[in-house]
């Protein structure tokens, strides 16, 4: 394999889990009229802890009281951003659901730094916003609820951000294994609770399994092959793009149209969170980037 080749592999593995998220999170969305959106997270979820267990088995290694409760805090904030992303895009377009989430990182990366060119992109990122608002004659009124749930998911994507850099000094994969152990514990029994027998229905629990590995296990595969070999500046302005793309899987999958407006809002918030990346010292982005 010739170098360049080699170089391009990374690039190639991030931009596949970012396509690779976007499908499976459209495939979700069609579980919903058979689960609902709590079912569905609950198998995301649920799946992916169980996955992550058997990968890092996390119970070979003692952990400290006070560290087990900074992991479960981070689990538990992992859950409810999941729990609301999905309840939010029961009644909001895909892209523009992840937009909307994306404000969350974007809060964080501003806050870690004062520079004056960082209230131009908070600037930026508040017109994409005032651009989902049904100004355009041919867009439908977003759904005041699914987008309220879409900005709460982006608030616990910030406090993923916070909570799991209070974790960094444990081994990433143990600690990660169990905070979606403790995201499933709460998001499993609401679940349960929502789609009641209909989520052990064989058919749709490999259906669910299906969820679980194509929005959680490959794209966290992806994501770490793609950290060895790209900077981490560069990793975050690519990740930028997953608003974009969703809207295309939202397009492509679901038959989700959106008008000109929602489209210039979505690049809107993706130039508002490449800028900020650029903007921003790179040894403060460096928790900053991973959903």
């Amino acid at each position: 394999m010739s170098a360049a080749r080699a170089r391009l592999i990374p690039y190639a593995a991030l931009m596949s889990a970012i396509v690779v998220l976007c499908v499976g999170t459209s495939f979700a969305k069609s579980l919903f009229p058979l689960v609902g959106a709590q079912g569905t997270t609950a198998y995301r979820v649920g799946f992916s802890a169980l996955i992550l267990l058997l990968v890092w088995r996390p119970w070979r290694h003692p952990i400290a009281r006070a560290d087990l409760a900074r992991v479960a805090a981070y689990g538990a904030v992992m859950g409810l951003m999941n729990l609301c992303f999905y309840m939010a895009i029961r009644t909001v377009p895909l892209g523009l659901a992840i937009a909307i989430e994306f404000m969350g990182p974007l809060a964080v990366a501003v806050a870690s730094s004062r520079k004056l060119i960082h209230f131009a992109w908070i600037g930026l990122a508040a017109l994409g916003l005032g651009l989902l608002l049904p100004i355009d004659p041919g867009a439908k009124p977003l759904d005041p609820v699914g987008v309220g749930l879409a900005c709460i998911a982006a608030v616990m994507w910030a406090l993923y951000i916070i909570l799991g850099k209070r974790t960094g000094h444990l081994h990433a994969g143990r600690s990660v294994a169990l905070g979606m152990t403790t995201a499933a514990l709460i998001v499993a029994p609401i679940g349960i609770a929502s789609a009641g027998a209909s989520l052990f229905h064989p058919k749709i629990v490999l259906l669910g399994l299906a969820v679980a590995v194509l929005s959680s296990a490959i794209p966290y595969s992806l994501e770490m092959i793609a950290l060895r070999g790209i900077p981490k500046r560069s990793f975050g302005v690519m990740l930028s793009a997953e608003p974009a793309v969703g809207a295309l899987a939202g397009l492509l999958i679901l038959g989700e149209r959106l008008v000109v407006s929602q489209w210039l809002a979505i690049a809107a918030i993706v130039a508002a969170s490449i800028g900020t990346i650029l903007t921003t010292p790179a040894d403060a982005i460096a928790e900053e980037i991973t959903p």
